[in-house]
């Protein structure tokens, strides 16, 4: 599925204290990724913060980005919540306000089963008419999707797509490998983990989903071009640009990261939700220094 592939870029979802939504920043944001022409946009994942959001506050920053995007490139909203009723009634908000397809984690307080999570999929599944990407992020969910669940899922209708971790024990080539050899040729396969997702798309990887492509979406699509196009020697140079950002992605977590980026950017002063704090002094710096190695090695062409 085309809305499925490729670069997907994941905005920080811009925020007061109170988690009001700052729907004039969460636009521009968007709208600088519609003019870089990025495959997708990942609408309240979890660089989105959409765990901290209430059901109204995500159905302004939905509608705020439908907006801005105004049908250019797909549109992709994570509905994940605890109770399966709440997802149900979040897809359809979504529907409504204009998303074009939806990315669900089972978020969970008590440990979920594989078949409680089967059954919280058909759920939803069956109170839209979007396809559903799977996200698979046992980091935040603590749950983990083994391949005959995903199996299960992916026969389910509406199930178009999985968003996997990197994996940790096997290379991900044998990863991708194992996973198309046991679900339709239809399905479409991505990764996240921004560092090892050029590596995924040099692999056949069909989809990227990327925190940094959020924020920077030129340079990320030159690396997210190199890769899918089998090209590793432009995709080693720009990722030899991107590495310092890697390495503070591993060390702080991603959320931080992007939450100081945009600040330094000047997109939004917004902080990250608490108990979230913002990164700063040594910390902000080097991020800042990362952000002028990626301009002095001009990855963009």
């Amino acid at each position: 599925m085309t809305m499925f592939r490729g670069l997907s870029a994941f905005p920080i979802t811009p925020a007061d204290a109170d988690g009001r939504v700052d729907t004039e920043a969460l636009g521009r944001m968007v709208t600088r990724l519609c003019a870089a022409k990025v495959d997708s946009i990942g609408l309240l994942g979890s660089t989105g913060t959409y765990a901290y959001l209430s059901r109204e506050e995500r159905g302004c920053a939905v509608a705020a980005a439908a907006e801005a995007v105004a049908g250019r490139i797909p549109l992709v909203v994570g509905i994940g919540a605890l109770r399966t009723d709440t997802v149900m009634a979040l897809a359809r908000d979504a529907e409504r306000a204009g998303a074009d397809a939806l990315l669900l984690a089972p978020v969970s307080y008590t440990p979920l089963t594989p078949a409680e999570v089967f059954e919280h999929f058909r759920a939803t599944a069956a109170a839209t008419g979007l396809p559903i990407c799977i996200y698979n992020n046992p980091g935040t969910t603590h749950f983990s999707f083994e391949l005959p669940l995903l199996q299960q899922l992916a026969d389910l209708p509406g199930i178009a797509a999985a968003k996997m971790p990197l994996p940790a024990d096997i290379p991900l080539a044998e990863d991708l490998a194992r996973l198309r050899a046991a679900l339709p040729e239809s399905f479409s396969i991505g990764y996240s983990g921004d560092w090892g997702c050029s590596e995924a798309l040099l692999a056949g990887a069909d989809a990227w989903f990327s925190v940094i492509g959020g924020l920077m979406p030129e340079a990320t699509m030159q690396l997210a071009r190199a890769a899918s196009s089998g090209n590793r020697v432009a995709s080693a140079r720009i990722e030899a640009c991107f590495a310092p950002i890697w390495d503070l992605f591993r060390t702080f977590g991603s959320l931080r990261v992007v939450y100081a980026i945009a600040g330094l950017m000047g997109l939004t002063r917004a902080d990250p939700p608490r108990p979230i704090l913002p990164l700063e002094g040594q910390d902000l710096d080097r991020v800042a220094a990362a952000l002028e190695h990626l301009a002095a090695a001009g990855p963009v062409a």
